[in-house]
């Protein structure tokens, strides 16, 4: 019976395959599951990697639309940017590969499943926990947690069975999404370096951008984004095309710290060009039909969700829970949102929408309106007051 393993065709990966297969004598299969940041033409160059390692066999499954249906929208209608910096573009996609990797895993009744994470980093508890959960009765195999191994090691590993190792990879780790890139190197494992121009994957400098601005128009439905510019577009599409605008305008760049699962602080850069656009588009569409406090408490359980998905918890009942909250609000978030982009930043510059609570016939703030007169508004600034009046009227006796 086969060991299934999870795939990149990073240096991690491709040093396990080799490694497993003398390690314990079985047939090595490799599974892709693409969630973006992949070309057709280099997932034709990962399956030829992948036996040219010595897998058995190789086993891509697309798996974009679902990224976005399961996770990528929640992430956008929750206006979810963990420490305000970073969109989560790698740990939904963990959840999305680790479900298919354990799908192929029954199919094949493999032996294991294996992946290629550290002990250091978050994507061994996403990995983790989501194979305990969908493959419970199945072998996990991590080789570089269980025995430490560093990169310097695995690099020479694979040379000494000539294999070749790009040298980027050695120095910086990437991950390329649907929803972002995220990077890290040695400037990420302290947080006082900025990261080089060179380490930057996809967006242009800012300084480097075109001169003009170019607006773009976002037409959302019920959260969702629909359309660019007045095409419509399927959701993958429309994210790759935010993308690819906003690379060329250096827009989306980002350096994070934060908490990890493991409970230490930890860095990563981030290139999320369509996460900045569409997060910031959608919000301010949200200032204009949602009640206050319908957007205090959807903001408050979207921001606890993203905390659990990005801590590899998605498959917690709880998580359905508060996708349904997140769904009933928003039924009324449709219109268009006009942005801006200039020399790396996203500005909106106006929005419009059928359910707009700016009700200009009945009221304009610092205007006149019909809901209320003079009278009306000086007996509510009294009565609203009051707490505050007796709370230091007694502070004063005392």
């Amino acid at each position: 019976m086969p060991i299934v393993l999870a795939f990149s065709g990073g240096l991690d990966t491709s040093f396990c395959v080799p490694f497993l297969k003398e390690t314990y004598g079985e047939d090595v299969i490799t599974v892709t599951v693409n969630t973006g940041g992949f070309t057709t033409i280099a997932l034709k160059e990962l399956e030829r990697r992948s036996i040219e390692l010595g897998a058995a066999e190789h086993i891509t499954v697309e798996a974009r639309d679902e990224l976005f249906r399961d996770h990528i929208s929640y992430l956008i209608k929750g206006n979810v940017l963990r420490g305000n910096v970073y969109p989560l573009c790698v740990g939904p996609e963990r959840v999305v590969q680790a479900r298919h990797v354990a799908e192929q895993a029954k199919r094949l009744n493999a032996t294991a499943i294996a992946h290629g994470s550290t002990g250091a980093g978050n994507d061994q508890v996403r990995f983790d926990v989501a194979m305990t959960v969908l493959a419970d009765d199945i072998n996990l195999i991590a080789p570089i947690r269980e025995h430490g191994f560093s990169r310097s090691f695995t690099t020479s590993y694979l040379f000494k069975r000539g294999f070749g190792v790009s040298a980027s990879t050695t120095s910086y780790s990437i991950n390329a999404g649907l929803w972002g890139t995220t990077i890290g190197g040695k400037e990420t494992l302290t947080p006082e370096e900025p990261l080089p121009e060179s380490a930057w994957v996809n967006t242009k400098s800012p300084s480097s951008t075109p001169e003009q601005t170019v607006q773009l128009r976002i037409e959302f439905e019920q959260g969702i984004p629909v359309a660019v510019d007045g095409t419509g577009l399927d959701p993958v599409s429309l994210v790759e095309r935010l993308t690819t605008i906003g690379n060329e305008y250096g827009v989306g760049r980002g350096v994070h710290v934060g908490d990890t699962i493991l409970g230490i602080k930890g860095r990563v850069a981030c290139e999320a060009p369509a996460a900045s656009i569409l997060i910031n588009a959608h919000r301010e569409l949200e200032k204009v039909v949602l009640g206050k406090w319908q957007r205090f408490q959807k903001d408050q359980l979207a921001e606890f969700y993203g905390m659990l998905l990005h801590e590899g918890q998605y498959l917690d009942p709880v998580m359905a829970d508060i996708r349904a909250m997140i769904d009933s609000s928003q039924e009324r978030v449709s219109g268009v949102v006009t942005v801006e982009l200039y020399k790396g930043s996203v500005r909106v510059l106006g929005c419009a929408s059928p359910h707009s609570m700016f009700a200009s016939a009945i009221a304009s703030y610092g205007e006149s309106n019909t809901l209320w007169n003079g009278r009306d508004a000086q007996g509510f600034s009294k009565i609203v007051g009051i707490q505050s009046v007796l709370t230091h009227q007694t502070a004063l006796t005392q």
